[in-house]
């Protein structure tokens, strides 16, 4: 028996690539520069959300926060994920997707979504405990 094999018969957590443009986000670049060199990256879709919100701009966090949450959905099934399992906070490729899933769930609530809130509240803890309370502190 394999000591990596799930004994609780769920899908295996998913590990996505290294994320384009995070080394550029890593040296200092703009993440609007990352964006728009790397519209693919979720890390810099989060990190333009989390900027939006803090400035009060909640509906242009929302609409950073969508766009990096669908591009790491695209991410997610590229990497072989079925639509549920695992999508560990401690492999740092996966932060993006799970970043832009905490500001997308964060800025629906500011705006009264509660639905998509509690969605993607459950999502992300469904996903990652780690990064539910890692984000939420």
């Amino acid at each position: 028996m394999s000591i990596h094999q799930n004994l609780l018969g769920g899908p295996a957590p998913t590990h996505l690539p290294d994320e384009p443009g995070r080394e550029a986000i890593a040296a200092g670049t703009p993440a609007v520069e990352v964006a728009a060199a790397h519209p693919t990256s979720s890390l810099a879709w989060a990190i333009l959300a989390d900027a939006a919100f803090a400035a009060g701009s909640t509906v242009e966090s929302y609409a950073y926060a969508r766009t990096g949450y669908h591009r790491g959905l695209d991410a997610l099934r590229r990497a072989g994920w079925k639509g549920h399992g695992p999508v560990p906070w401690e492999h740092e490729p996966n932060r993006g997707f799970l970043r832009a899933l905490h500001a997308l769930a964060r800025a629906a609530g500011a705006i009264g979504e509660k639905e998509e809130y509690e969605r993607c509240s459950t999502f992300l803890r469904d996903s990652s405990p780690t990064a539910a309370d890692t984000l939420s502190a």
